[in-house]
């Protein structure tokens, strides 16, 4: 047991060190990694809508519906995942997430009812998602980054959007060859690869390993934020941050730009886009390999959002952003879906998928400080109750008309507004949640 404890403990960071790379850079990587997998378990239900439909005779809109419960699970798990990471470490928190996944999808090689679907991809999953999220990533780039923050948030970012996109052909290749459980059984393995690294790499904060945050000169000297020493505080705590964050306008602001952010991304394209070029003879594997596109072009989308977070002004990136998204879902309806139109699309698309985060997320760090991952928790439940309402809502709209077209406008215009919105924020004085007493 003793060399185990001396490998997981210090001499892995003391092997970093050695090397002259921070170890910053280490726990972003693992968190990248832990991140790009859970991610690739929430893009799966894109590539089981055809199948399940086909072995279990389920409709779409009750499939849209168990896949809605994760999306709002994972989002409303947000906050409480920040209040667990401040109280209990990212490495255990990240840990159980992991399992929490593997367990959902491990039970679901046996399920046979719509409501063990619900069950298993709606809770357990939700949960488990839940429990990283983006909140994962923008606490480790607050925490271990001083300077290069805003791209080490763009790259984890990337990491989220683009795992839910870049695992679909594989999937849907595996789905075609195995069935959709030897699928699943893929994700298990992956699951199982990142559950090791976390164990091994992850570490809480930058003192653990007598280190400060990347950039930055020397420590504060400040102590770590107190944390809750009960459950019912660790609990109260996202509660009392929503309490004061939506006294401001700011936090409606971007609550309500990161729902219409969730709905246009997560709930209807990554949800939808693979059953809605079924409609038009495109095969599931062609489908999921324009996601697969979409994906990339996301990676260095928000990299490069990061990038400009850390230069010009949030309002001004998110104002294009949000526009150019929705014109791009307006385009798409009026293409012939051939393999030019589609991989435009995804390109111009996928380089705007979520490259709204990292200004999100320096906006409610500008706004909030310390509780910036609290509020920001609340502001992605936001994004994941958009993504709920798109992927139940485009369900709907597919059973009752037979098409998914009027769904795509909706969102196109819902960005619309989402841009008008935030360049009505006011400039960047601080209106900082005060801290809990």
């Amino acid at each position: 047991m003793q060399p185990i404890a001396a490998f997981s403990g210090a001499a892995i960071p003391a092997f970093f060190a050695r090397r002259g790379v921070h170890y910053g850079w280490v726990v972003a990587a693992a968190t990248f990694l832990t991140m790009l997998v859970t991610a690739g378990a929430v893009g799966t239900p894109g590539v089981l809508m055809g199948p399940l439909q086909t072995e279990f005779g389920w409709a779409t809109s009750d499939i849209s519906s168990a896949f809605a419960i994760r999306l709002v699970l994972f989002g409303l798990m947000g906050p409480f995942a920040a209040a667990f990471m401040n109280r209990f470490g990212l490495r255990p928190v990240a840990t159980v997430a992991l399992g929490l996944i593997a367990a959902g999808i491990f039970g679901s090689f046996f399920m046979r009812e719509i409501w063990q679907l619900m069950l298993l991809w709606g809770v357990v999953v939700g949960f488990g998602t839940g429990l990283t999220a983006m909140v994962l990533g923008a606490t480790v780039a607050t925490r271990w980054f001083s300077q290069r923050r805003g791209f080490v948030i763009g790259l984890l970012t990337a990491s989220t959007a683009t795992g839910q996109l870049v695992f679909l052909p594989l999937l849907a290749a595996l789905t075609d060859r195995l069935g959709w459980r030897g699928a699943l059984a893929f994700m298990l393995v992956m699951l199982f690869i990142a559950a090791l690294t976390t164990l091994l790499l992850l570490r809480d904060r930058p003192s653990d390993v007598g280190l400060v945050p990347y950039g930055a000169v020397e420590a504060s000297g400040a102590p770590a934020p107190a944390q809750p020493t009960t459950l019912k505080a660790m609990l109260a705590s996202p509660l009392i941050a929503l309490r004061d964050a939506s006294r401001t306008g700011i936090f409606w602001v971007l609550f309500g730009t990161f729902f219409i952010c969730g709905a246009s991304t997560n709930g209807l394209v990554q949800t939808h886009f693979v059953s809605l070029c079924g409609d038009f003879g495109i095969a599931a594997v062609a489908a999921a390999g324009v996601l697969a596109l979409i994906g990339v072009f996301d990676f260095v989308g928000t990299v490069g959002s990061g990038w400009l977070s850390d230069r010009f002004d949030s309002r001004k990136l998110l104002f294009w952003y949000y526009g150019l998204r929705g014109l791009s879902l307006i385009y798409l309806p009026f293409t012939d879906f051939n393999f030019y139109e589609l991989s435009l699309f995804a390109i111009f698309y996928g380089l705007d998928w979520v490259a709204t985060v990292p200004p999100t997320v320096k906006l409610a760090a500008d706004r909030f400080g310390e509780r910036a991952n609290l509020v920001f928790g609340w502001v992605f439940a936001g994004h994941q109750m958009g993504a709920a309402f798109a992927a139940f809502g485009a369900g709907a709209i597919r059973t009752a008309y037979e098409t998914y077209l009027p769904a795509f406008f909706i969102a196109g215009l819902l960005c619309i507004v989402a841009s008008l919105a935030v360049i009505a924020v006011r400039g960047q004085q601080k209106q900082l949640v005060p801290a809990a007493s």
